[in-house]
């Protein structure tokens, strides 16, 4: 928001009330094109209503889908962030270099800084990108983690 209010030589109020108008305008009048809030990135995007249309119509090339294991590094990550690879790799069990260095290749998460602990390890979190990917405006709007199962004794297999 601050890019777009130093492009229009306005201050940021002036900005935010403008977006803010537009967003009420696409909306009330249906218009084509709706106005979207990643981060502190807006993006003009095709009404959700009139995508199937227009895909049709570009043919867009298949966004290449995330491997489960990267899936499960990106979602420790993005519930636990700032966090370290350590720490994913703890919750994950296994190691997570590759999926890591993907993500941050694929610009999903990057480095925030570095803990204040022994080596003072690397700190990952999401970044908008990231929200854009997964359609979303804030982090806010994940899903909530189910609760955990408590462990019943009474559960336990038979042995023979």
């Amino acid at each position: 928001m601050a890019d777009l209010a130093t492009a229009l030589e306005i201050d940021l109020k002036d900005a935010e009330r403008a977006v803010e108008t537009l967003e009420r305008q696409f909306e009330d009048e249906k218009r084509g094109i709706t106005v979207k809030r990643y981060g502190d990135h807006l993006r003009l995007e095709t009404r959700a209503e009139y995508a199937p249309y227009v895909e049709r119509m570009l043919q867009p090339v298949q966004r290449q889908s995330l491997s489960q294991t990267v899936m499960e590094t990106l979602a420790v990550i993005a519930y636990r962030q700032p966090t370290t690879k350590g720490e994913v790799e703890q919750v994950r069990g296994v190691k997570c270099d590759y999926s890591v260095q993907s993500l941050l290749n694929k610009g999903l998460i990057k480095e925030v800084g570095r803990k204040e602990a022994l080596g003072r390890p690397i700190l990952y979190a999401t970044t908008d990108k990231f929200l854009e990917h997964f359609g979303i405006s804030d982090l806010r709007e994940l899903p909530p983690l189910p609760d955990p199962q408590p462990v019943d004794k009474d559960d336990e297999p038979l042995t023979p």
